[in-house]
C-alpha cells in the first residue's frame, strides 16, 4: 500500500512533467497538481478495494477450505514518468477524463497463483462479485505471446465511495503461476538491459525457456492431483 507522502510527491512530479501540455491547453500549474492529486488517490483508493478482495478470498481459503491458491500479491501505481510518457505517446490531451477513458493500467495488482487452474479460479471469483466489472479480459496462458509470454489479464472497475458519491475506477489485474511469474521478472530485466533490442539468440532462448516453465507447471499441478485429488 502506498502511503500519503509518495501520493503526494508521485502528484507533483506527474504535474512538473504534463505542465507543458496543460500550459499548451491553458490551464495552470496549481489546477492542474489539485486534480491530478484527487485522480491519483482515486486509483489508489480502488487498488485498495482490489486487494481487500483478495485477500478476504486468501483468508478464507486458508482458514476455511485448509488450501490457499494465491501465493503472494503484488500491487503498483503507474510511476509520474511512465504515465506522462504514456500521455505523450499516445497524443493525449492533458485532460484528467482523456486519460481515465485511454490509459487502464495505472493502478495494477498481480496475483501470483499455485498452479494454472488457480489463476482461472481466482479470476472467476473475482468477477463474480456483484460490484466488478470485467472490461476486458486476455488470455495468455491459452494463446501465449509470441515469445512465450503467458499470463492473465483482466481490466476490471471497482466502485470507492467518496464525499461525492461513488466514482469507478479502472484496475489491470494480472494472474500468474509461480512460473510464469518467474519467467515474466527475469525477461523484463533482459528486455531493460538491451533497452528493448534483445538479441535473436537470447530471444530464442527465453522463447524455450518459457516453454520449459508451462512444462513444470503442468506437472507440478498433475502432481499435485495425484497427492490431494482434484480440489473443487
Amino acid at each position: 500500500m502506498h502511503n500519503e507522502p509518495e501520493i503526494s510527491e508521485a502528484v507533483t512530479r506527474l504535474a512538473e512533467i504534463a505542465a507543458p501540455l496543460a500550459e499548451s491547453n491553458g490551464e495552470d500549474f496549481k489546477t492542474l497538481r489539485t486534480g491530478l492529486q484527487r485522480f491519483m488517490l482515486e486509483y489508489e483508493f480502488g487498488l485498495q478495494e482490489i486487494e481487500t478482495k483478495i485477500d478476504i478470498l486468501r483468508q478464507e481459503f486458508q482458514h476455511v477450505h485448509d488450501y490457499n491458491p494465491i501465493e503472494h500479491v503484488a500491487t503498483r501505481i503507474k510511476s509520474p514518468e511512465s504515465l506522462a510518457t504514456k500521455i505523450r505517446d499516445r497524443g493525449l490531451a492533458p485532460s484528467l477524463p482523456e486519460i481515465r477513458k485511454h490509459i487502464t493500467d495505472i493502478a495494477g495488482a498481480r496475483v501470483v497463483c499455485s498452479f494454472k487452474r488457480d489463476t482461472y479460479r481466482i479470476f472467476d471469483l473475482l468477477s463474480r462479485q456483484n460490484d466488478i466489472e470485467v472490461l476486458e479480459v486476455k488470455d495468455y496462458i491459452a494463446h501465449p505471446k509470441p515469445n512465450g509470454y503467458t499470463s492473465l489479464h483482466a481490466i476490471v472497475q471497482v466502485p470507492i465511495f467518496l464525499s461525492t458519491g461513488p466514482t469507478p475506477v479502472t484496475v489491470e489485474i494480472q494472474f500468474r503461476t509461480i512460473a510464469m511469474d518467474f519467467w515474466a521478472a527475469l525477461e523484463h530485466k533482459i528486455h531493460y538491459k538491451f533497452d528493448g533490442d534483445v538479441p535473436a539468440d537470447i530471444t530464442e532462448e527465453l522463447t524455450r525457456a518459457a516453454h520449459m516453465a508451462g512444462n513444470l507447471d503442468s506437472t507440478m499441478q498433475a502432481l499435485d492431483e495425484r497427492v490431494h485429488g482434484r480440489r473443487e
